[in-house]
């Protein structure tokens, strides 16, 4: 009888401590709770890895301003005049003006139904590339995507401003984050699997539908128009067709007729009209004057990121492809630079990207207010190129539906989408006065040596590579950092005298090495799981370059030596003929690196074009 009871009293018990527990915890599951040693907020924002699931599938969504004031977003005053009108150009004041932004001048095109812009509201910053996993946020409220009006010195102390102007009690606190050491990826796609997936993304992606017409999307159609209709070249006695996808993949577009889906997926690639001549014909990119230097309209020109400053250099500098009326342009550029984003307002061993990513919203709130060409396709027809490790996730939010050229270009991870994201070539400068300095390498009988790598110890499969080969093998030279000692061969002599040139991932999935190889004339050896090799959509990187899987380095001699010799000499003239396209130039050449950076972007904006 007792027992009865006592069991009759548990019953009765439990639901009163769940109906307690719901309305003392709103913002919580009422089951978690309770088997919690303590209370916690649980946050709405999504994982990266969720992020990306639901990028990857096209359902990007910009914020529209009623959601915006549910979360808290308090729209700005009308009048900012005084801040707009100080020509002072420090950081201090930087900061205040890509926040207020002046009036437009510019006749533009109009929609009376889209008044008020609709960008996406600063998110929590994302974890930082190198070993960190997703970030576990405590408490979140999301405040006023502007910038402090304190200055640049108070967000770097504070890791970016904590308040709401309009409401001082409003905050974003910092976002605690468990750091591990970054190991393989749980899932490899193969450089064949990718093959696939990129002819599947160009029929499959859908970017967000214009709000309203605009005589360029005519033009990107009849564009798309003369590419689906032209017949196939298969031959050309000046050009080795295999580089290419086929050979006019590049100096046509390929249009990708889909016959079927039953077991495979099977493609048919019509080569039709030119699509870098179609580019140079048509092609107009508008570049926004806002944002201050040195995160704006300042170029780096040396080192391992150089390649977004070299970009942001020519294409400011450019006549052709540029206009200055927005009208008429395809394309808009964001100019920053992310090297330089994270040089001036990261603080050291914060961990926290938090200021990096309110800055970039800031600067994306001034643009779609002053202007409404990013809410016409919600920011589809805008890139940007970026060569830094966290730019991927940097921008993966507030500029997820730009089309966005990025060095670190990981398949399957780091914010890199495959469906409208290119590879951009990750280009080691040396001697920006002297771009081709050193050139070329030695023929291939003189290439006494089978592979080489020299590096530092970054990441995880660096040391694997040289507890496996270094000093083990006389044909095999791996090294770790290489430094230069009189009288004994030098990193760039490595080079010239190799038959193959390993470029091995450091803390990312991209390497120098991959163009350095092809600058010295040295077939490329790629282990990188998962690395989207540059200008992927137009070459055929298997026919220059040999991609080893990370699981595979034990037999990495075995594969090289399985490779036929007239195979190798096929592969190395290969690598001098594609090697033009990865050569900057003080003034740029067609078919350069700057032209196809530029044409992968192009690429992949008329790919997007469907109709109604």
């Amino acid at each position: 009888m007792e027992t009865r009871r006592l069991v009759w009293l548990m019953a009765l018990v439990f639901p009163i401590i769940l109906l307690v527990q719901y309305f003392e915890l709103p913002h919580g599951y009422v089951l978690s709770n309770l088997l919690s040693f303590g209370k916690s907020e649980v946050s709405s924002i999504p994982t990266r890895g969720a992020s990306n699931d639901t990028e990857s599938m096209g359902m990007n969504k910009i914020m529209a301003p009623e959601k915006a004031r549910e979360n808290g977003y308090k729209p700005p005053e009308s009048n900012y005049s005084s801040a707009t009108a100080s020509s002072n150009s420090s950081l201090d004041n930087l900061w205040l003006r890509n926040v207020f932004p002046a009036t437009s001048n510019i006749n533009e095109e109009k929609n009376p139904n889209i008044i008020t812009p609709r960008v996406s509201l600063p998110l929590p910053p994302l974890d930082s590339p190198n070993n960190i996993t997703s970030p576990q946020y405590i408490s979140v409220n999301r405040s006023t995507p502007f910038a402090s009006p304190m200055g640049k010195d108070a967000v770097l102390k504070n890791g970016l401003i904590g308040r709401n102007i309009s409401n001082p009690a409003t905050t974003i606190k910092t976002p605690t984050k468990k750091r591990r050491f970054k190991g393989p990826p749980a899932v490899v796609i193969p450089i064949s699997t990718m093959n696939d997936m990129l002819i599947q993304s160009r029929v499959s992606y859908k970017s967000t539908k214009p709000h309203w017409p605009s005589k360029v999307d005519q033009e990107l159609f009849s564009a798309k128009a003369q590419i689906e209709n032209t017949p196939m070249m298969e031959k050309d006695p000046h050009v080795y067709v295999d580089l290419y996808r086929n050979f006019s993949a590049f100096i046509r577009y390929i249009f990708i007729n889909f016959i079927s889906y039953l077991f495979k997926l099977v493609t048919k690639f019509l080569v039709i009209y030119r699509s870098y001549a179609l580019m140079e014909q048509t092609l107009k990119i508008y570049i926004y004057a806002e944002g201050e230097k040195p995160i704006f309209h300042q170029s780096e020109l040396s080192g391992i990121y150089a390649s977004e400053g070299w970009f942001m250099k020519q294409l400011e500098e450019n006549t052709h492809f540029v206009t200055k009326n927005p009208i008429k342009a395809h394309l808009f550029y964001l100019p920053f630079s992310s090297r330089l984003l994270e040089e001036t307002l990261y603080v050291p061993n914060s961990h926290s990207h938090k200021n990096l990513v309110q800055y970039l919203s800031s600067y994306l709130h001034n643009i779609t207010t002053k202007y409404r060409f990013w809410n016409r396709t919600g920011g589809a027809d805008h890139f940007l190129v970026a060569c830094h490790d966290w730019a991927p996730s940097e921008t993966s939010r507030i500029m997820r539906n730009c089309i966005r050229s990025l060095c670190n270009a990981d398949v399957k991870g780091g914010g890199f989408q495959f469906t409208k994201d290119v590879s951009l070539p990750e280009t080691y400068i040396h001697s920006p006065q002297n771009l081709l300095k050193d050139l070329g390498g030695e023929p291939p009988s003189k290439r006494q040596i089978l592979a080489f790598f020299a590096g530092n110890m970054h990441g995880y499969l660096r040391p694997i590579l040289l507890n496996q080969w270094e000093n083990k093998d006389p044909d095999l030279k791996i090294f770790g950092k290489l430094r230069d000692v009189k009288g004994q061969m030098t990193y760039i002599e490595y080079m010239k005298s190799s038959k193959y040139c390993i470029s091995a991932k450091g803390y990312e999935v991209y390497s120098p090495r991959v163009m350095e190889a092809i600058f010295y004339e040295c077939v490329p050896v790629i282990i990188s799981d998962n690395y989207v090799p540059p200008f992927f959509e137009t070459l055929n990187w298997e026919s220059f370059a040999v991609f080893v899987l990370e699981k595979d380095i034990p037999d990495l001699k075995k594969i090289l030596l399985s490779i036929p010799e007239e195979r190798y000499l096929e592969m190395q003239q290969r690598v001098k003929q594609v090697q033009k396209h990865f050569l900057w130039h003080s003034r740029p050449e067609k078919y350069d690196i700057f032209h196809m950076i530029l044409h992968s972007i192009w690429d992949t904006r008329v790919s997007q074009m469907r109709p109604e």
